[in-house]
C-alpha cells in the first residue's frame, strides 16, 4: 500500500507541465492548424478530443508508470523516512544494501553513508532522504516523459487519420458540408477505403435521382419540431448557482493528520523539539520542508459558479428531439430497387441525425433482427456494414416492432421517430401491440411507414401516424432518370 507521499510522486506529471507542453505541441501541427482555423466548429471538436486524451493519459501515466521495482523503492524510502534518527543509523547499511542492483541511487547513497558514518550528523537522515526523494522524482519524470512521447505519437496518428476521413466525408456530400461537425468528427474515427467512398457516393447519387425519398426524409426530420409539449422545450441558459464544495481551508472538521508548515494547526507533540536546544534545529528544518505534523481540516466551502441549465420557456425555443429508429425489411421481396430505396432512406435520415445531433439506429429484420448504431462511436463502420448488406430471408415484423416499442417506452427515446421501411406484405399486428403503439403516440413518439410496394396490407399500415407510398414503376423511374 503506497502512502499519500508516494502517490504524490506518481502525480509528478501534473506539477511539471509536461502534459500542457505536449498539448501545445499537438495543436501547433500545421495540418491541425489549417483545419481548426478554417472552421471554428472543427476546432471545438478537435479540442474536445484532445481534452479527453489529456484526462486519459494523465490518469494512465500517474498509475502505470510506477513499476513494481519503483513501488518497492518508494516503500523502502517511506520506511527510511519514518525511522527515528538512532534507528536510521542502525539500519542505514541494510537499507542501502537493498538498493543494490535495483536502483541507480545505490552508488550515491553508499558514498553519502561512507562520508557521514563516523560523524553521525543530526541532519544526515533528512539530507539523505531529500536526495533520495529527488532521485525518485527524477526517475518517475523520465519514465513519464518517454511514455508521454509514445502516447503523443499515437494521438497525432489518430488525429491525422480522422482529418483525412473527415475531409472525405465532407467531399462525399455534394450538396455541401454537414453542419453538425461534432457528430461528423466522431464518425471519422473509422478509416474509409476507396471502395467505401464509392459506396457512399453511390447512395448520394441515388438520393439525387430519387429526390422524393429525400423529401420524405426531410419531412420526417421536421416533425419533431411540431411537438407541443413544454417539457420538451429546452432553452440553454447560464445562471449563477450557489454550490458547496469540499475545501481543506474551511475548518469545520478534523479529518486526520498530515505534513505541512501551518503553525496554527500544529500537533502539540511537535513542539517538544523546541524544549531542547539540541533538537530545536530539527523543528525549524521540518518547518522549512513543510514536514511538521499538523491537523488536516476539511469543510464545505460555498461559492457562486456559472452553470448551464435547461429551462422551459414561453418563447420560441429548440425542441429536445429524440432519436430515429429505422426498421428495414430484409426479406427476399425487397431485393432490387426497394433495397436501394431502404438503404438510401436510412442514409438520408443518418445525415439529418448528424445535423440535428440526434441518435440514429437501423434494425434490419427478417425472421430475426440486427441493429446498426449509425451515430455511435463506430457509426461510419456500422453505416458501411449496413449499406453493403444484401437483403434476403423471410418477413416477421412482430419481434422487431416489439423491441422498438420497448425502447420507446424508456426516457432516452422520448419524442422519437420510428420509421418502418417495408413492402408491408405481412399480416395485421395483434391488438395488444396496437394498444402499446397508441400509448406511445400519446407520449409524443411518432410512427412512420414507408411503403415500397403497391401490395402492402392497408390494415397493417393503419397503425402508423404517417404512411408514405414510394413505388414508382420501372417506366416512371427510367423517364425520371433519363
Amino acid at each position: 500500500m503506497l502512502s499519500p507521499e508516494s502517490l504524490q510522486l506518481g502525480m509528478m506529471l501534473a506539477e511539471t507541465g509536461m502534459l500542457e507542453h505536449a498539448v501545445t505541441e499537438v495543436m501547433a501541427k500545421p495540418q491541425l492548424l489549417m483545419m481548426t482555423e478554417a472552421s471554428p466548429t472543427a476546432k471545438s471538436a478537435v479540442r474536445r478530443h484532445i481534452r479527453k486524451w489529456r484526462h486519459s493519459v494523465k490518469r494512465r501515466l500517474s498509475n502505470d508508470c510506477i513499476t513494481e521495482e519503483l513501488k518497492q523503492e518508494i516503500q523502502l524510502y517511506q520506511d527510511a523516512v519514518s525511522l527515528s534518527q538512532h534507528d536510521f543509523y542502525q539500519q542505514a547499511k541494510s537499507i542501502i544494501k537493498q538498493l543494490e542492483g535495483r536502483s541507480s541511487f545505490y552508488l550515491e547513497a553508499r558514498r553519502m553513508l561512507e562520508k557521514n558514518v563516523a560523524k553521525e550528523t543530526p541532519m544526515f537522515q533528512a539530507y539523505f532522504c531529500n536526495k533520495w526523494y529527488e532521485h525518485l522524482a527524477a526517475t518517475i519524470k523520465d519514465v513519464q516523459e518517454k511514455e508521454l512521447e509514445t502516447h503523443k505519437e499515437k494521438l497525432l496518428s489518430e488525429l491525422y487519420q480522422r482529418i483525412e476521413t473527415y475531409k472525405t466525408l465532407e467531399n462525399v456530400q455534394e450538396s455541401g458540408t454537414i453542419e453538425k461537425v461534432g457528430r461528423l468528427w466522431d464518425l471519422a474515427a473509422s478509416k474509409v477505403t476507396q471502395t467505401d467512398i464509392e459506396l457512399l457516393k453511390k447512395f448520394v447519387a441515388f438520393l439525387q435521382d430519387n429526390s422524393d425519398l429525400q423529401d420524405i426524409a426531410q419531412q420526417l426530420g421536421r416533425m419533431a419540431n411540431e411537438v407541443d409539449d413544454p417539457s420538451l422545450h429546452r432553452s440553454p441558459a447560464e445562471e449563477l448557482k450557489l454550490v458547496e464544495e469540499p475545501a481543506d481551508n474551511v475548518a469545520d472538521d478534523i479529518v486526520g493528520v498530515h505534513q505541512s508548515d501551518n503553525l496554527e494547526r500544529i500537533v502539540p507533540n511537535e513542539t517538544i523539539y523546541l524544549a531542547e536546544p539540541a533538537l530545536e534545529i530539527l523543528f525549524y528544518k521540518h518547518f522549512a520542508d513543510k514536514r511538521l505534523l499538523t491537523y488536516r481540516m476539511q469543510g464545505m466551502q460555498r461559492s457562486l459558479r456559472k452553470v448551464k441549465a435547461f429551462k422551459p420557456a414561453c418563447k420560441q425555443v429548440d425542441v429536445e428531439k429524440g432519436p430515429f429508429l429505422i426498421c428495414v425489411d430484409a426479406s427476399g421481396s425487397m431485393n432490387g430497387f426497394p433495397e436501394q430505396c431502404a438503404k438510401a432512406m436510412a442514409y438520408a435520415l443518418m445525415q439529418i441525425a448528424i445535423k440535428e445531433d440526434r441518435d440514429c439506429s437501423v434494425m434490419i429484420f427478417s425472421t430475426d433482427h440486427i441493429t446498426y448504431e449509425l451515430t455511435g462511436e463506430d457509426g461510419l463502420k456500422e453505416a458501411l456494414n449496413f449499406l453493403s448488406y444484401s437483403f434476403h430471408g423471410g418477413t416477421d415484423l412482430a419481434p422487431v416492432l416489439q423491441h422498438s416499442i420497448d425502447l420507446m417506452g424508456t426516457d432516452k427515446y422520448r419524442n422519437a421517430d420510428l420509421v418502418v421501411i417495408s413492402d408491408f406484405i405481412a399480416p395485421e399486428q395483434p391488438k395488444d401491440v396496437q394498444d402499446k403503439v397508441e400509448t406511445l403516440k400519446a407520449q409524443h413518439n411518432r410512427f412512420h411507414a414507408v411503403n415500397l410496394s403497391k401490395y402492402g396490407n392497408p390494415k397493417l399500415m393503419s397503425m402508423f401516424d404517417h404512411v408514405w407510398d414510394y413505388h414508382p414503376s420501372l417506366m416512371g423511374r427510367l423517364l425520371k432518370r433519363f
